[in-house]
Order: structure tokens, then C-alpha cells, then sequence
């Protein structure tokens, strides 16, 4: 019997659950985990979760005690949350786990950069070796500044929200360890602004821009790492076959693991090191002219703080009914 596509995609790129949902990583058995605060959020509200929650509230009361008011208590929970549920996940996968930084600070480098150390100091806390988890920041200039500091610390960076050639050659010219290119939400951006209903996957606006920048990287001998994210269907993952890394929901992982065929690789090193490419170099107002003129990428890095900003706000509204609910 063949292999099916999720185990051929395992033998060429490292496959990434892109969830905070710890029963689908049992089930998928991904080499890494990639969370949000939409995705944690969603993962808090399920019934099989609420010890993880419950738990962090009542560490969170226990370390302030009981004259701490209500809103202190699940401001410290909310700070621990994630790092909660990375634990969880880092007991499952062998590989690494990424845990976001809070998308409100997303234009503040100092801020940014304190709430990273913060973050590894949790789970070195929790006895867990730094070089297991990455920081996730959105790909702003700040955020990549920022990343930039804590590289240099020996903590590693996840750098999201990426929509551009621009952000990921700021990504790689700073060290940074990884970025996520989010390739179903430049689609969505494309149907929308053409009115087309769909695209061929070797066509997908997303999937262009991937390959352009894994073959950038590959090119010119960049050591971070590329991993394809937010995945809208199956064919836009099987066209970026050979990436460094893909993050994919449960659902995709699913049907890949459903579905019979041959998988070809697509991205390779060798053939993108026989390109070509023109070198560019990006400082600050290199980046800001290409971000400006990038309608897309502009649209979608405030779009996608905004809705990251919005979940951790949900959290903390839930984190409050809970901790009522606990502490009658």
C-alpha cells in the first residue's frame, strides 16, 4: 500500500500542527506546534481544556495571594496561559513550540523584547530548555528589531504575520531563526480585491509568495528558516512540498492523511540556488517604501494584529468569567 501525501510531505519538509488543540497533536504526531491567540483562545473554551485554565488562575492566585484583586489575578493567568498550554504541547512533540508575544506590543521594540525574555523565563521556570520554544512576534519593523535583540540572547524567534519579500529579507538579514509567510491569507486578500472565485494551486498568490522567498533565502545562503502558514487548502500545501517547515490545522492534516497519491517536491535548495535573483538589502526606509507600496501586505499585517489583538481580548473577558466562577 503507498504512502499517503502527510507521509510523503513528513519525508521532505517538517510538518508543523498549527493548533492549540492537544488531542489533535496526539492524533497527527507533528514534529512541532505553532499556537496564536486565536487558536488558545479557541482551545480554552473547550471542556477537555478547562483544567489547563482553571490551573493557571489558581497558580496565578496562589502566587499573588488572596488580597490580589480579580482583574490582577487574570492579568498574571492571562501572561501564563499560553506558556501553560506550550507545556502541555512540548510533552507531546519532540520538536520545537511557538508561543506568541502579545500582538498589542507589536509596534513597541522594548516592550516586544521584555515580554519574550518573560515568556522563556516561564518555561525555563518550568525546566524546559529555550531552545525548544520560539517566540512568535509579528513581522513589523519593530517586531523584527526586536527579534533581532533576543536572537542574540539565544532566544529563538518565530516571526508571523508575514506577507512580504520585504519583511523576510529584514527577517533574515537580522538572524532570524524562523519566519511564517502566511500564504491562505494573501489569497483571501487576492480573491477579494479581483473578485475571482479561486485560483490554480501552482498559481495561488500565497503559494507565489512562498516559493519566491524560500528561493531568495536558498539563493543567497540565509540560514532562517521558511514555514509556510494559514493554509486554505490541501493544494496549496502540496505546491510548497520541500519547504523548511509547513504549519497546517487539523483539518488539512486530515485530509492529507486521507488522501492517496504521489507528492513531487517543488521547492528544492538546488534548484533555487541556480537562480536569478537580485540581492537587495533592507533598512528601515527600504522596508517602509515596500510596505507602503504593498497594498496586500499592508491590508494584512494590520488586519491580522487586529485580530489577534481582539482574541487576547476575548481571553481575558474568559479568564475573568472563569476565575467568578471558581472563586464564587
Amino acid at each position: 500500500m503507498g504512502k499517503n501525501l502527510l507521509e510523503q510531505l513528513k519525508e521532505i519538509t517538517v510538518v508543523v500542527a498549527d493548533t492549540g488543540d492537544i488531542q489533535a497533536i496526539e492524533t497527527f504526531k507533528p514534529h512541532d506546534a505553532t499556537t496564536n491567540p486565536s487558536l488558545i483562545t479557541a482551545a480554552a473554551q473547550m471542556p477537555q481544556y478547562q483544567g489547563i485554565v482553571d490551573d493557571t488562575l489558581k497558580g496565578a492566585r496562589a502566587t499573588l495571594g488572596k488580597s490580589a484583586s480579580a482583574a490582577e489575578v487574570v492579568s498574571l493567568a492571562f501572561d501564563r496561559l499560553a506558556v501553560s498550554f506550550g507545556l502541555k504541547i512540548l510533552e507531546i512533540i519532540p520538536g520545537r513550540v511557538s508561543t506568541e508575544v502579545d500582538a498589542r506590543l507589536s509596534f513597541d521594540t522594548e516592550a516586544t523584547i521584555a515580554k519574550g525574555r518573560d515568556l522563556i523565563a516561564q518555561y525555563e521556570a518550568a525546566g524546559v530548555d529555550r531552545k525548544r520554544v520560539l517566540i512568535k512576534i509579528a513581522a513589523t519593523w519593530e517586531g523584527i528589531q526586536a527579534a533581532a535583540v533576543l536572537e542574540k540572547e539565544g532566544i529563538h524567534c518565530n516571526l508571523t504575520l508575514l506577507f512580504g519579500l520585504h519583511q523576510a529579507i529584514a527577517c533574515a538579514e537580522n538572524g532570524i531563526t524562523l519566519i511564517s509567510p502566511f500564504v491562505g491569507r494573501i489569497l483571501d486578500w487576492y480573491k477579494k480585491d479581483t473578485g475571482r472565485d479561486s485560483y490554480a494551486p501552482s498559481e495561488d498568490p500565497g503559494v507565489v509568495s512562498v516559493t519566491e522567498i524560500y528561493n531568495y533565502y536558498k539563493k543567497f545562503g540565509y540560514k532562517t528558516e521558511v514555514m509556510g502558514a494559514s493554509f486554505r487548502n490541501i493544494g496549496e500545501i502540496t505546491e510548497l512540498a520541500g519547504s523548511d517547515l509547513l504549519t497546517i490545522a487539523p483539518s488539512l492534516l486530515a485530509e492529507l492523511q486521507a488522501t492517496e497519491g504521489d507528492l513531487p517536491r517543488k521547492l528544492d535548495p538546488v534548484n533555487a540556488a541556480k537562480l536569478s535573483i537580485e540581492k537587495l538589502s533592507i533598512d528601515k526606509a527600504t522596508f517602509e517604501k515596500m510596505h507602503a507600496e504593498n497594498r496586500m501586505a499592508t491590508d494584512k499585517l494590520a488586519e491580522g494584529i487586529s485580530g489577534f489583538a481582539k482574541a487576547l481580548e476575548a481571553l481575558d473577558e474568559l479568564l475573568a468569567a472563569r476565575l467568578a466562577s471558581l472563586e464564587g
